[in-house]
């Protein structure tokens, strides 16, 4: 998405161009607040629901020679604070990244105003998805997920969260609700916005599905090979705004494209097959996170299929799109130099259907003076 710089003008207060400029200086006071709040006893208990994550369960360390205690979380009603806090963070870190790192490139590269657009948008999703694919991995890590790869499918003596667990998905989901205001605070053209609200639609949809499904590792694991092909999408962008010799990538990442949505499948169809959390239950029960019923497991595995597809399908149809147009190009630009070459032939070779000669091979006759 775009960013728009602040003009040296100083707009109306309160005035739609006023809340375009300075939208990140709001979200910084509005962030205050809350972080003021903690300072006095009335208000601390309300603020610190906003600061801190909620739902907490405190049980007995299972590892061994452990002697304390640790906290586990589960979903609730609550979770829509901390949402709404780190979503101010993500509009301030996103005007950050904008002014400070990706404004200074694009004043050296001297892109055009369309590039310049493409540059913001993959300069933005890039950081996000590197930073994203980071953390899920370290969490995969740290839970033993990728030691121990049962944990995806295996049924758990209960549904809870680890701290890290839960503030992954909260941040996920801070941040694509950040990406509906921006939409707004970018002035993106309305003929854009379907395609980003749909965009934006679908990561909200299977991030909150695994998140309220307490499908934890599962969710982490898809979102790791969907944001990493994601990333590749945007470093062959940026490499391609800085020179078009590097169109080649583009077609590369089409390839790791592909691949990454048959793991998709794969993993989704074996996670399924394996019994996605257990053996079956007749009493489903979405506060305990006991989903696993035939209903539950046909609705994740046709979510998945058909996310993929759709998202496969688009990819095909952009891609033909931009061969035909590639080849209408090429073939238009091979009739005008076919036109030129023979129109400048006909001029030297012809002159009114009889063919003539560059050379002089009898001299001009000279005219008769009359006596």
């Amino acid at each position: 998405m775009g960013f728009r710089k602040k003009s040296t003008k100083n707009p109306p207060v309160l005035s739609q161009e006023f809340i375009l400029q300075n939208h990140a200086d709001i979200a910084s006071c509005v962030g205050m607040f809350f972080l003021l709040g903690l300072m006095f006893e009335g208000t601390s208990e309300v603020s610190i629901i906003f600061l801190t994550l909620q739902h907490s369960v405190i049980v007995p360390a299972v590892e061994e020679q452990a002697t304390g205690t640790k906290s586990l979380y589960y979903y609730g009603v609550k979770d829509l604070a901390p949402v709404f806090f780190y979503m101010l963070v993500t509009i301030i870190i996103h005007a950050t990244i904008q002014e400070y790192v990706l404004d200074k490139i694009s004043k050296r590269m001297q892109f055009t105003k369309a590039k310049q657009n493409k540059f913001n948008e993959s300069g933005q999703f890039g950081v996000f998805y590197l930073v994203s694919c980071i953390w899920a991995t370290f969490i995969l890590i740290s839970e033993n997920c990728l030691s121990d790869p049962t944990l995806i499918w295996r049924a758990h003596s209960h549904n809870m969260m680890t701290f890290q667990m839960k503030f992954f998905y909260i941040s996920q989901l801070a941040y694509w609700f950040h990406a509906l205001p921006e939409l707004y605070f970018q002035k993106t053209k309305k003929q854009d916005i379907p395609g980003h609200l749909v965009y934006i639609g679908l990561h909200l949809f299977h991030i909150a599905g695994a998140y309220l499904l307490y499908l934890n590792y599962l969710g982490l694991l898809l979102l790791v090979l969907h944001y990493f092909v994601e990333l590749l999408s945007h470093m062959c962008g940026l490499f391609y705004f800085s020179d078009e010799k590097y169109e080649k990538g583009i077609s590369l990442w089409a390839i790791v494209f592909i691949l990454g949505r048959l793991v998709t499948l794969i993993v989704s169809v074996v996670t399924v097959g394996f019994h996605l959390a257990g053996s079956q239950n007749r009493n489903p029960d979405s506060i305990t996170g006991n989903v696993n019923v035939l209903a539950a497991k046909i609705a994740v595995l046709s979510s998945s299929c058909t996310i993929q597809a759709y998202v496969t399908w688009t990819l095909i149809t952009v891609r033909l799109q931009r061969w035909i147009e590639d080849s209408n190009i090429r073939i238009s630009c091979v009739k005008k130099k076919r036109s030129t070459t023979k129109g400048r032939s006909s001029r030297k070779g012809t002159e009114n259907g009889v063919e003539t000669s560059n050379r002089v091979d009898t001299p001009p006759k000279r005219k008769e003076k009359s006596a």
